[in-house]
Order: C-alpha cells, then structure tokens, then sequence
C-alpha cells in the first residue's frame, strides 16, 4: 500500500498563467527548491498578500475618505471610491445611539423604519460603533467609523483567506486566487458582507475537516449575516444524498438551525417589526441596480412587478438543473463546484446586485475552478461592472452635465457580470462532466473539500450505468472494475491547455 504525497501543489507547475506571472517574483518553483523549512509557509504568505491587498483598497478609498463622501455630490462616483459605511453611520441612527431593530430609524434614514440588515450584521455594525471615539464633528467621527469598520473586516480577510488555504489540504496556494483578486480589494470595505463571506469560509473548512455539527453552526451564523450561505445546504443534500451520508447532512441541519435560531430569537421576541425588517425590505423592494431584470424593466418601461416571481421560477429552474447535474454527473462532483453553482445562480436571478456580491463568489470560485486564466476573465468583467456602477450613478447625478455612463452602457456592464459569471459556471460544469479535467484532481484526489464525502463510494447515482465512472488514479474502489480507457495520464486531460504543465501523480488507500 502507497500513501499519496501531501506536500502542497505549486501551482506554477500545473498553471500556464501561475506559471508566467511568477517570473515577477523569481520564476516558478524548482525541482530543488526546500519547501517548508523556514517562517514562509503559503498559509502566512497567502494571509499577508492578501491583508496587503485589504490595505490597497483602504488606500483607494481615499479620495472619499478625505471629502468625497460628504462634500460634492458625484465626487465618490467619480473616483469609484463610494462606501455604505460612512453614510450609514448617521443614516442608520448609530451617530445618535439608536439600537439597532429597537429603535425606529426613520427620523435619520429618510423612510427606513428599522435597520435593513440581518441580526448578525447590525451586531458588527453596533460594535463599531461602540468603538468609534466620540466627536463632535460629524465628518470626522463618519471617517473614524469607516476606519473601525475597515479594521474588523481586515480581520475577517485573514480568517477567510486563511481558512480558503486550508480547505484543500495540498492545494493551500488556490487561496493566491482570493487574496489577489482585484475585484475584493476594490469592494472589501463598500460594507460588511466580509462577516458573512468569512464566516461561510470558515464553516467549508470545518466539514472539511470532517466536522459537519461545526459546519453547521458557522453556516447558521454566517446565514445570520447574510442570507446567502444557507444556500450551501442545497448541494450538500444532493451530495449526501448520492453518497448516503444522512446523519452527516442531519447534524449539518441541525447546526445551522440551531446556530440561526439562537442569534435570531432573542430580537425576533423583543422586537419583531425590527427583526422582520431586513426581509421585507428584500421581498418589496422594486427592481434595483445590477440586475438582469433592469435592463428588461429600462428597456421596455415596464416596473416588473412581479420580478420576485420570475426571479423564483428562474432560481428553481436552475436548482433543478443543479440537482440533475449532481445525480448524473460520472463522478459525484465536489462540493465547493455546486455551492458556487448555486450563489451564481442566486446572484444571477436576484432583484439587484450590487458590487461588493463578488464578495461571496471569490473563495467560491477559488475553490471550484482554481485556473488563473478562468479567473482573471472572470475578474475583468466584474471590475468594468464595479466601474461602470458608479459611472451610471455619475450621470444619474451628473444633471444637466450629462457625465458618467448613460443607461445603455450601464446596460453592457451589467451584460458583462453576467457574461463572465456564467463563463466561470459554464467552466465549472464542464469540469464536473468531465473530471478529467479538474485540476483538484489531478494528484489523485477526489473532493478535498468534501469531509465526509471525499472518495465515498455513491449509494445513490442517476449516471449512465453503461459508462464505467471515472475515479482519480489510485483511488477507485475495487468494486467499480477496471478503469475506464483513458480515465490516467495526462493525454486523457481534455484540451491541451488543460494539462497540467508538471503532474505528480500519487495513490491513495483503499477501503
């Protein structure tokens, strides 16, 4: 019996890009080079990278910081360097000591009756709050706010970039892919989704790791930040369900349950109007900036009222294409491919989408296809939306100057988003298909981030029974026969930039 090798894959040997971009810090790594013999381990590298990206992004906000958010009316448009934070500092009550979901708001917000946010996001708001000093000038107690903010989401990137690197036991350098995004150094400190992004993060590692009670109270708290992470619990039954591991997804159930219900309850007996808030602001709002449905809604002038409906038909539809593609796919696909199949897909059919959503997509992504070349389109087409978002807002604000984008180009940067999310999710599928040719799998493994899922024989299986299902080298089962032509070596890889520049090969016990 062979153990497979778990020292960490480079990704200069398996990525033509990766491989490229290193000769700016030296070239890719060499067959001799010592690996994990000093402080530089890629975890702490990764961490740092990307805490210095976090600080980038501080540092592009600073035209707004120092008068663009309160003086001027299109000047944070036109230095792309717009943040709910600051205006919601005082537009939300905080400047005053409102409690947030107790006290109406509305005196402040101009309408807004209660906070419009979840309870765990109102917490982390409050919190700032408390730490903010005092002042009696209010420009400068919006910047200290921004500043304790900006501080405790950059403790939320060193927990998400940390976890990202750790989920994929050889591959910790995929996380080069968040820290490194352009797109989360423009949006990470536009508002607080990082809670929610690093507290999903955080919740992968743990069923990783084998721990689905664990995964499911982090998921239940990042679900109390944002709504998006219960999502995840989609793919992880279709995936439990083919695998036959029930009691593992039950106890994942009943951590996000109780994990939700414990953070909620509280406010929900003590102030429901409060609470209950945040989700009908999301049920009534109208149609709203980066949708799908504006462009229909401005191009026909038709409002779209009923935008929830086709959005919830829009969502089942693909859920039910998401289950199929799980159930028949000839290898049971990993879990980080589907939970990024299903945000994309909430984010796609969703009312509105505003810039900092690519937040919840990054790990995701960098985790399900980690290929630069994939990435970094992807990316490009999410930076001309962040641009071309607040160069509508220009010309919305813009009067009679008529500066900044008019709708019909704002119309071809929404088209963009979409275009590039769906080349990322059709790259996705495709590796899904045909596992062949994801890299992930290359070395042998079968979903690193699955936990209790990786190299579990199907219990339950819609793929087509005449083709001999594809497994990684090593680690097919002696129940699924010989393997299938083509199913080892790198010419089986699909297209030839597919392949990996360097493979190393390994095995894997057998049960």
């Amino acid at each position: 019996m062979s153990v497979r090798d778990d020292s960490p894959v480079p990704p200069t040997a398996q990525d033509k890009v990766a491989s490229a971009g290193s000769e700016l810090i030296g070239g890719p790594l060499g067959r001799r080079a010592l690996t994990g013999t000093n402080w530089w381990t890629p975890v702490r590298v990764v961490a740092l990278v990307a805490l210095g990206m976090f600080a980038l992004g501080m540092v592009q906000k600073l035209p707004c910081y120092n008068g663009g958010w309160f003086f001027g009316q299109g000047a944070q448009y036109v230095s792309a360097c717009y943040s709910d934070i600051p205006h919601l500092y005082t537009g939300r009550g905080f400047a005053d000591g409102a409690v947030p979901y107790l006290d109406s708001i509305a005196k402040y917000s101009g309408g807004m009756e209660y906070l419009e946010y979840p309870v765990l996001t109102g917490l982390f708001m409050q919190v700032a709050a408390w730490l903010t000093p005092g002042s009696e000038n209010m420009v400068h107690a919006q910047q200290m706010y921004w500043l304790v903010n900006a501080g405790m989401l950059m403790a939320c990137t060193a927990l998400l970039v940390v976890c990202v690197a750790r989920v994929h036991r050889r591959r910790p350098w995929d996380a080069l892919l968040v820290a490194l995004a352009p797109a989360f150094a423009l949006t990470a400190t536009i508002n607080w989704d990082l809670l929610a992004v690093s507290l999903t993060a955080a919740a992968m590692l743990a069923w990783s790791r084998n721990r689905p009670l664990l995964f499911g109270v982090l998921l239940g708290l990042a679900t109390a930040a944002k709504l998006y992470p219960v999502l995840l619990l989609g793919p992880l039954l279709l995936l439990c369900w083919r695998a036959g591991k029930y009691r593992d997804f039950g106890l994942a159930l009943a951590g996000t349950a109780g994990a939700w219900l414990a953070t909620n309850l509280p406010v929900m007996l003590v102030a429901w109007d409060g609470w209950s808030k945040f989700y009908s602001f999301s049920q009534e709002r109208p149609v709203d900036f980066g949708s799908i449905w504006l462009i229909i809604s401005q191009r026909t002038g038709d409002p779209l009222e009923n935008a929830n409906t086709y959005g919830t038909v829009l969502m089942l539809v693909g859920c039910a294409g998401i289950a199929l593609l799980a159930l028949t796919a000839p290898r049971r696909p990993r879990f980080a491919q589907l939970a990024l199949l299903v945000v994309a897909l909430f984010i796609l059919t969703n009312k509105v989408y505003s810039p900092q959503y690519v937040l919840w997509l990054i790990p995701l992504a960098a985790l399900a296809r980690p290929r630069w070349r994939d990435f970094l389109i992807w990316q490009t087409c999410e930076v001309l939306y962040f641009l071309g978002i607040w160069y509508y807002l220009l010309y919305n604000h813009g009067g009679d100057n008529n500066h900044g984008l008019t709708p019909e180009a704002y119309h071809l940067a929404i088209a963009a988003h979409i275009l590039g999310t769906l080349y990322l999710c059709g790259a996705v599928v495709m590796d899904a298909m045909r596992p062949e040719r994801d890299c992930v799998r290359w070395d042998g493994s079968d979903d690193p981030s699955g936990g209790v899922l990786d190299h579990a024989p199907d219990r339950f299986s819609l793929a087509d029974p005449t083709k001999t299902p594809w497994y990684p080298e090593g680690s097919r089962p002696a129940s699924a026969g010989p393997a299938a032509a083509g199913a080892t070596g790198t010419e089986s890889r699909g297209d030839q930039d597919e392949q990996p520049m360097t493979v190393r090969w390994g095995t894997t016990p057998t049960s």
